[in-house]
């Protein structure tokens, strides 16, 4: 079902932000797209949910360099899954330093960006991830 309602989003051209199983999902909703299904050190956990884990590197380029700038970025984790293959029609975006793959988009779409951190938590406490809200609503 949930591949269905992406692969709807996108004919329809619908604005897409996938967070972090979201990316796992529209990565394989894409044909070719797997993963890889255990990544270790990634799944960080504690009561506070905006503590950066890892760092991510963002090339620029691409629309959520555009929105919340390139290069490097302190971002949460919480998953023990990642993209392996990526889907067609998918651009990789940003890195963390590991090679694991945290951010994807599809160009040409007038807003498909996946993620694999969770800018939710980290809104008050880095105002990049609330631009990148601000940006979804605006493709609204």
């Amino acid at each position: 079902m949930e591949q269905r309602l992406v692969a709807e989003a996108l004919e329809r051209n619908l604005p897409i932000l996938a967070i972090c199983r979201g990316m796992q999902l529209f990565n394989v909703a894409h044909p070719g797209g797997t993963l890889v299904q255990h990544v270790d050190g990634h799944s960080v956990r504690g009561p506070d949910l905006s503590r950066p884990a890892h760092n991510l590197f963002l090339e620029s380029g691409n629309a959520l360099s555009t929105i919340i700038g390139a290069g490097e970025h302190a971002v949460n984790s919480r998953h023990h899954q990642a993209v392996d293959r990526v889907g067609e029609g998918l651009v990789v975006t940003g890195r963390a330093s590991d090679g694991t793959i945290e951010s994807m988009e599809r160009p040409g779409h007038r807003f498909a960006i996946a993620v694999q951190w969770h800018p939710e938590n980290q809104v008050h406490a880095f105002p990049e991830q609330r631009r990148l809200f601000e940006a979804f609503k605006e493709a609204m």
